[in-house]
């Protein structure tokens, strides 16, 4: 068995099929902050079958088992194996960014792993970022040279008396097809949602404001991640002159590309009384930046191919939750969809 990756809560392991088997990797936690949430919500999609067309645009839960250690009882996630994430892709690639042939794709299994989530498992996955999508594995011929290289060449690893630690192997980069994983903050429709959710710079404008939320804010996230693997800077800015994370400066920032909010949006919650007065009019917390529209701040695209770029980004960033296209609608979007029947694939340095 071979570490992958590691983070504060889990430990992703790939591990060695025996005869007739396969791959699998193994997530472990070592500690219960969001275990509970990401099994069961696994549990909710495994427990009816599905033909749904973006299933298979999400990394779904093979089995799950407990192992006993020294500090209590680890519970772990087995699925399919998979590749560097989006993230990991984009550090290799010139600029830091994908390229428009790369990232038309990623964003269309996106959407149809949120196509897939909210109009028939009920799920909100609140938490879409370029580390949680992991690029498929073509075949195992790249897993069985990465375990060679490891019985031929063994990462470093440092023996202590309870334990021994190891160094992940990187693993190679295969340009298989983008899937959506982790969903360790994924919460059911049927819930009522109004709690603290997604990364900073990528709240939604009501998540801020402390309103009820749906799976819009996932559409939401999408728009923002689609700016983010392409464009070399973020689009709302988060945090204060201190570096601090504050609601007012990033409520100020996305008034600046996006204008003001609608009234009837702000009607939704009394904390937005806080920054505009009843008349819908800013109160000047901080001040709110030069107006920076979309097709002003995209540089790396002209013409139509620009308008078209524009014009998606815009039916997914709107104030208003219900303003916001779905999943389903934006997998129909004219500039998302051109090209998608180019004979040759796309080079990832183009």
């Amino acid at each position: 068995m071979l570490l992958l990756a590691y983070s504060i809560e889990d430990l992703i392991f790939t591990s060695r099929p025996s005869r007739a088997s396969r791959y699998v990797a193994v997530k472990v936690y070592i500690t219960h902050a969001n275990l509970n949430r990401e099994l069961e919500i696994y549990k909710h999609l495994n427990s009816a079958s599905s033909n749904h067309p973006g299933r298979k645009c999400v990394r779904m839960l093979l089995d799950s088992f407990e192992i006993a250690g020294p500090h209590g009882t680890h519970t772990c996630l087995v699925h399919r194996p998979l590749g560097k994430s989006l993230l990991e892709l984009m550090k290799l690639l010139d600029g830091g960014v994908l390229n428009k042939d790369l990232l038309k794709p990623a964003m269309r299994q996106v959407l149809g792993a949120l196509y897939y989530l909210h109009e028939e498992a009920g799920v909100i996955h609140t938490d879409l970022q370029p580390s949680n999508i992991l690029l498929g594995i073509k075949d195992d011929s790249i897993l069985s040279k990465y375990e060679e290289n490891e019985l031929k060449h063994p990462v470093p690893r440092k023996v202590t008396p309870d334990r021994t630690i190891y160094v992940s192997r990187p693993l190679p980069v295969s340009f298989g097809i983008p899937v959506l994983c982790d969903l360790g903050e994924a919460r059911l429709e049927s819930e009522k949602n109004d709690d603290d959710i997604m990364p900073d710079i990528y709240r939604a404008p009501e998540v801020i404001l402390g309103m009820h939320w749906d799976n819009q804010v996932d559409i939401w996230n999408a728009g923002m991640l689609t700016w983010d693997l392409f464009q070399a800077f973020h689009l709302f800015h988060a945090r204060d002159p201190g570096g601090k994370l504050h609601d007012a400066y990033h409520l100020a920032s996305i008034a600046s590309v996006l204008g003001p909010p609608p009234s009837e949006f702000l009607k939704k919650s009394e904390n937005s009384l806080r920054y505009w007065d009843e008349n819908g009019h800013w109160r000047g917390l901080v001040p709110i930046p030069e107006h920076r529209p979309l097709d002003m701040l995209d540089q790396r695209l002209t013409g139509d191919d620009k308008q078209g770029f524009v014009s998606f980004l815009k039916k997914m960033l709107c104030w208003a939750p219900e303003d916001r296209a779905t999943a389903g609608d934006l997998l129909l979007d004219p500039w998302l969809i051109e090209g998608m029947f180019k004979s040759r694939p796309p080079s990832a340095n183009n």
